[in-house]
């Protein structure tokens, strides 16, 4: 009996740990791999966000697991990850082709969504991309090529190609986040520029953007940021650049500082803030008021968009996960002008 229990007890232990999945398709005559993060809060029963997070040329899924780590984020929002690994070029580097070379990326992703929705509860309307580098330059090709199945995305040190500029043909207002360093020798930062005004002019977001200065709290990085938003899009979208003066081609806040880090922000947390705030028909409709809650659920969570716990407070979003493993996002506006 003692044996019985133990092994339910390590079977129910190990089925509600968060789970890394090793995993390949076969698109285009090969096996194409890719790991998955399922949080341990995951609920079958219940529609989740997926995250695409893509390496930078030369990486692997392990270098973005663990240079753009979203782990912890996605312990307590909820929402699934998926590292897929990109091909070797001529160079013998893995890469993505976002218009350069001869491998079908943008095949392999939706053959991989396909896939991903039918493993997992996907909530199809809230789906992203991220990448870092070669791989934020992927994310825009998905903004761009798989525009129907995107909500938004965020690129970190990655620009929009010319390539993208010229193919580009969105059908719905898209949410853009843009974070990249002054000083980055390997994707200059004013490459990024023009891409980031093609969605700025096709979101139809405001002309002049609103600056917030972003608090030097890490002198020791030699680093300020800047956070530069368009606002006003249709459907509510914004058009966004953490701009960093002196910073690197580097992931800000990461435990891996290759010179040039800034660690005034996370960008890990600020993609997933960004990310969070909208599904593909734009910004997520919010109430003003707080309605019954009704008897059958209860509520066992507060917590903000990056999954910390909070208390409750007035003019603040805040997300509400019951018993029943639904969430439900609210806001009580009071004192607002």
């Amino acid at each position: 009996m003692n044996k019985l229990l133990l092994i339910f007890l390590l079977t129910f232990s190990i089925c509600s740990a968060q789970q890394t999945v090793f995993d390949s398709i076969f698109h285009d005559n090969i096996y194409r791999q890719y790991v998955s993060y399922i949080p341990q809060i995951y609920n079958p029963s219940v529609s989740t966000p997926l995250l695409f997070n893509f390496h930078g040329r030369g990486g692997n899924p392990f270098t973005a697991i663990n240079n753009a780590d979203f782990r912890d984020i996605a312990d307590t929002a909820n929402f699934i990850i998926v590292h897929p690994k990109g091909l070797l070029n001529s160079s013998g580097e893995s890469h993505w082709n976002y218009g350069n070379t001869t491998v079908d990326d943008i095949g392999f992703i939706n053959s991989l969504y396909n896939k991903l929705i039918i493993d997992y509860n996907i909530d199809l309307s809230r789906v992203y991309s991220v990448g870092m580098s070669n791989g934020g330059a992927m994310s825009y090709f998905l903004a761009c090529d798989m525009n129907d199945k995107i909500a938004a995305i965020a690129s970190v040190t990655g620009a929009m190609t010319s390539y993208q500029l010229s193919s580009c043909n969105p059908i719905h207002s898209t949410p853009i986040l843009q974070i990249h360093g002054t000083n980055d020798t390997v994707v200059n930062f004013s490459s990024m520029q023009y891409g980031l005004e093609y969605w700025r002019s096709y979101n139809n977001c405001n002309l002049i953007a609103d600056t917030i200065l972003i608090p030097n709290y890490d002198l020791s990085d030699s680093s300020t940021v800047e956070h530069i938003i368009y606002g006003n899009g249709d459907n509510g979208v914004t058009t966004e650049l953490f701009k960093i003066t002196n910073g690197g081609h580097s992931w800000p806040g990461s435990n891996f500082n290759f010179g040039g880090t800034n660690f005034d922000i996370n960008a890990s947390e600020e993609v997933w803030k960004f990310l969070s705030k909208y599904d593909i028909n734009g910004l997520i409709n919010q109430s003003t008021y707080i309605n019954e809650i009704p008897e059958d659920k209860k509520i066992i969570m507060l917590f903000d968009a990056l999954g910390r716990d909070i208390k409750f407070k007035d003019n603040s979003l805040i997300f509400y996960l019951y018993d029943d493993g639904s969430v439900e996002k609210k806001i009580i506006l009071n004192n607002f002008y």
